[in-house]
């Protein structure tokens, strides 16, 4: 990364504070500094000149003090890979919602709105970016739309990139979920790798391995957050990648992974969360949250705390942060316990985190308030002709994005296929709502358990069509409508009546109110689904994940099913 050229006179500043010469502007007294290269812990003051780090390993003045009262401090997270829409918040509550738990810089792939907004929602993410106390930093979509299987309402082409890629937000190119078009040289895909062949370039693997792996790395693709098991990962790492290890709402990959961070491979694993919704934030945390279950885990604390910022900085890099050390950004996380990584203050950029660092920032207009364009379905949209009893049906695996592909025997009335809850074979839908056409893809889905009604969703990964799951078509119905009414979010029915229900009006996928107003809907949402049978700890992302048609096996998309083995619809 290109960093900023400094003058002279603010040189002069650093090097006179960090040499103890005159005061510094911010000193952070009595801490213990966990050094991330020994393990060791030394007591030390930490001078801050701006948002720099000056000076450690001894004692300094400050223009203004903090007493760190013994407490730890660890470099800040870093989050290397993350959608803010699934946080469900804009960028500027993610903002307040996480760097308290000590996330100081993450960064984000808009590809969740740009698939419903275009070019429109890079311009709002990167101003959103511009005003967040984290430092907020952007991958461009690759991807958009993710797949030619289903109906996106926005699409980017290489030229839209390139326009943006010298915004100073921008890192690079987002994950690059094509692999089947990179590793088979797709001219589009080669245009966009070629267009950002000197920058950093996000992978997205899943299942990769072998010679076409050597291909999609040939590319200059360079870290892979779909790594699911340590014989992956150790491939991947083994072959150059910095494999980021994921701990989501829904993909929970750490307690696989963890026995493969060591401190000998911690200079190649970092951590993200990829999608993580504002109530899992709430209830457990967010990079904290991982960092002290790696620990639990039997991960060395030294490696835990180096793949949470060290390599995370180095794999994208971001040279000016990582350690707590002169000449680093002024991100500091102090500890109440280091094992339990239990944050009491955040620094980020050398302003300590609370209200009043977060009252200067200047809102940013939402977008996307009109994009719920679905027609008005009936109980008859959701029928599912029978052409026989054999039927095709998407296997959800808890904790996961991939899918089985199940064929069940399922009850036929009327022409028509029906759900078998002995079998737990319930209907799902993709409803098209981008106003593009008014495509319904019917399907059957087994592992949510639900005994009765419908759920529904207006974020259905990548495409964000409205998905649905129900027993009932006319409770199906019901939901679709009810979503298009609010403008988009999450809705539980049963009878004809809505048991619960969250209005995501930005593109249909993010709140405009503050995220602590998100917890008690979602609790109440989650409340609901459980009354109607559902088993799933997670079900509205999981209902989100089931469109997702590039991860095998089979996905369902507005266009109907489609067997990602071999890319083609199949119903």
């Amino acid at each position: 990364m290109v960093g900023t050229r400094l003058t002279p006179d603010v040189l002069a500043r650093r090097i006179a504070q960090g040499r103890g010469s005159g005061e510094a502007d911010l000193v952070v007294k009595n801490v213990r500094l966990f050094d991330l290269v020994t393990g060791n812990l030394f007591v030390t003051d930490i001078a801050i000149c701006g948002d720099t780090i000056v000076g450690t390993y001894g004692g300094y003045r400050g223009l203004r003090e903090i007493d760190g009262r013994g407490r730890i401090a660890v470099p800040g997270f870093i989050d290397t890979h993350l959608h803010v829409e699934s946080s469900l918040v804009t960028p500027r509550e993610f903002d307040r919602c996480v760097t308290r738990h000590g996330v100081t810089t993450a960064i984000c792939d808009p590809h969740e709105i740009a698939n419903v907004l275009g070019p429109a929602a890079l311009d709002y993410m990167l101003a959103g970016a511009d005003r967040t106390v984290m430092d907020l930093r952007v991958q461009l979509s690759s991807c958009v739309p993710a797949t030619h299987l289903e109906t996106a309402g926005g699409r980017l082409g290489v030229q839209d990139l390139v326009a943006r890629r010298d915004h100073p937000k921008v890192i690079g190119l987002a994950e690059f979920m094509n692999f089947p078009g990179v590793i088979h040289a797709d001219p589009d895909c080669l245009a966009k790798l070629a267009a950002f062949s000197d920058r950093h370039i996000d992978g997205h693997a899943p299942l990769l391995l072998g010679a076409d792996l050597n291909g999609y790395i040939a590319a200059g693709i360079r870290t892979d957050h779909e790594t699911t098991t340590s014989d992956e990962a150790l491939e991947k790492i083994q072959k150059g990648m910095t494999v980021l290890i994921r701990e989501g709402s829904v993909s929970k990959d750490l307690h696989a992974l963890a026995p493969l961070l060591t401190l000998a491979t911690s200079p190649f694993l970092a951590f993200c969360t990829d999608d993580r919704n504002p109530l899992d934030i709430a209830e457990e945390g967010h990079l904290d949250f991982i960092i002290r279950s790696a620990i639990r885990l039997g991960v060395p604390p030294l490696a835990a705390y180096r793949s949470a910022s060290m390599t995370a900085a180095t794999a994208f890099g971001l040279r000016d942060r990582g350690l707590i050390a002169p000449g680093k950004r002024a991100d500091i996380v102090l500890l109440d316990d280091l094992e339990a990584c239990a944050v009491s203050d955040v620094i980020a950029g050398g302003v300590l985190v609370g209200p009043q660092a977060y009252a200067g920032r200047e809102p940013v207009a939402p977008v996307g308030l009109d994009s719920m364009k679905a027609r008005r379905v009936s109980a008859e949209d959701f029928r599912v002709p029978a052409p026989g009893s054999t039927a095709h049906v998407i296997g959800v695996i808890p904790g996961k994005i991939i899918t089985e592909h199940l064929t069940m025997e399922l009850p036929v009335a009327g022409g028509a296929m029906q759900p078998d809850l002995a079998q737990d074979a319930v209907k799902v839908a993709v409803v098209a709502r981008h106003g593009v056409n008014d495509n319904i893809g019917r399907g059957f889905v087994h592992g949510f358990g639900l005994k009765r009604g419908a759920i529904a969703s207006s974020v259905g990964h990548d495409s964000h069509n409205i998905c649905v799951v129900g027993v009932d078509d006319s409770d199906m119905a019901t939901a679709v409508n009810r979503l298009v009414a609010i403008r988009g979010g999450f809705v539980v029915v049963q009878g004809g009546r809505i048991l619960a229900e969250l209005a995501l009006p930005i593109a249909g996928l993010m709140s405009d109110r503050p995220f602590e107003e998100l917890i008690q809907p979602l609790k109440d949402l989650r409340a609901a689904a459980s009354g109607l049978g559902v088993v799933l700890a997670e079900p509205f992302l999981q209902v989100a994940f089931l469109p997702l048609p590039v991860i095998p096996h089979l996905k369902i998309s507005d266009r109907g099913l489609v067997d990602v083995d071999r890319f083609e619809l199949i119903g």
